[in-house]
């Protein structure tokens, strides 16, 4: 592949952003709940995740740590395309990142990096909404920008062999901690965050699913885990439920199945949060507070594996992933045809999402010309 980012002007990471102090908190989750309705009385209960680590989320500052893993990766290949940072609910915002740059080196051509690995409403297209309502928002002041993004990558080597590094060292640590790895007596539980089943089952019109995804690389990691570890029982489970109780989830929560394997004899647990990318609120106050409290009610032995954050093959799979999405670009431009491989393990894909793609509750164009807008 062309060591360059040619046609896109600069890199963006895009994220979902989170508070900083605590008076960011309420603002921040009226962000994250636009148009629902929920109350504010609600939100400031739900917030209270985040007032007991003082009303600062972890993911800025994992981002920043992130940014600076990735520009160190473009200087060592010679890439000299500009990095910025952009969020969904917080500051920096993805508009006013973008405006930035556009104003400082007249950058049109924008290509996203965003922390989710996974296909759902949520984890994918909602961002390529993102995208379209900032070139919506900057066409108001004259400023038109284009968006492409890296596509999912749960079975892109840099990823998967990262999350390998994370689950042997968190099956050595529970090793080191009980003194055995006898199959009988622990569980390894992958983690991801829980959706609406009726996301899933949008998820599953134009990929092979949310959940699948995930079973996917959890197939792949015990088969390269099975030669040092012999046979390793896992499973995937869930956490971060959210919403009315009547409307179905993904399930089994991870706190109601660690309860169900205590019954059954099992001693521990080796929690690999699989479906996140750094140690966020998800991962800090449903994993290492609330699942860490179940196994220390139920005696279970507890460790958790970590995120694959700045991991180095993590780090350069997503310049690859950059570098794969520019040359697609290329040579869709000049008209080559390239096969497009799809539903392996391990192999790239086309890069671009369907117009329908992981559709949400309701239809949003992701792209400013879907219909085409008023100038």
């Amino acid at each position: 592949m062309q060591a360059d980012l040619s046609p896109f002007d600069a890199l963006v990471l895009m994220s979902f952003g989170g508070p900083e102090q605590e008076e960011d908190v309420l603002p921040f989750l009226q962000n994250v709940t636009a148009g629902r309705g929920i109350p504010d009385e609600r939100l400031k209960e739900v917030g209270e995740h985040y007032y007991q680590f003082g009303g600062r989320s972890p993911i800025n500052e994992q981002n920043r740590s992130l940014l600076e893993a990735l520009s160190r990766e473009l200087e060592t290949r010679g890439i000299t395309t500009p990095l910025l940072w952009g969020n969904r609910n917080w500051k920096p915002f993805l508009a006013d990142a973008v405006r930035s740059e556009h104003q400082r080196s007249g950058a049109r051509k924008f290509l996203a990096i965003d922390t989710s690995a996974y296909s759902s409403y949520s984890s994918c297209r909602q961002y390529r909404e993102d995208f379209a309502a900032a070139q919506t928002q900057l066409l108001t002041e004259g400023i038109h920008v284009d968006f492409e993004k890296i596509r999912q990558y749960y079975n892109h080597p840099g990823f998967a062999q990262a999350q390998l590094s994370c689950v042997r060292e968190a099956l050595e640590q529970y090793r080191a901690a009980t003194g055995s790895l006898d199959p009988d007596d622990y569980r390894v539980l992958y983690v991801t965050h829980s959706i609406p089943s009726t996301m899933q089952e949008n998820s599953e019109r134009h990929t092979n699913g949310y959940r699948a995804q995930h079973e996917e690389l959890i197939d792949w990691l015990s088969t390269e885990l099975e030669p040092a570890y012999g046979r390793v029982e896992s499973e995937l489970v869930y956490c971060s439920r959210s919403g009315s109780p009547h409307t179905p989830w993904l399930e089994p929560d991870i706190n109601d199945r660690m309860k169900e394997l205590s019954e059954k004899g099992v001693g521990g647990v080796v929690v690999v949060p699989i479906g996140f990318v750094s140690d966020h609120m998800e991962v800090k106050y449903d994993l290492d507070t609330e699942a860490a409290q179940t196994a220390k009610d139920l005696q279970m032995d507890f460790v958790r594996a970590a995120t694959v954050g700045i991991h180095p093959e993590f780090v350069a799979g997503l310049i690859d992933l950059a570098v794969e999405r520019a040359e697609q670009v290329r040579q869709a431009a000049e008209e080559i045809k390239k096969p497009v491989v799809t539903g392996t393990s391990l192999s790239s894909g086309s890069g671009a999402c369907s117009r329908n793609c992981c559709e949400g509750s309701r239809l949003v164009p992701t792209q400013p010309n879907w219909p085409a807008p008023s100038r």
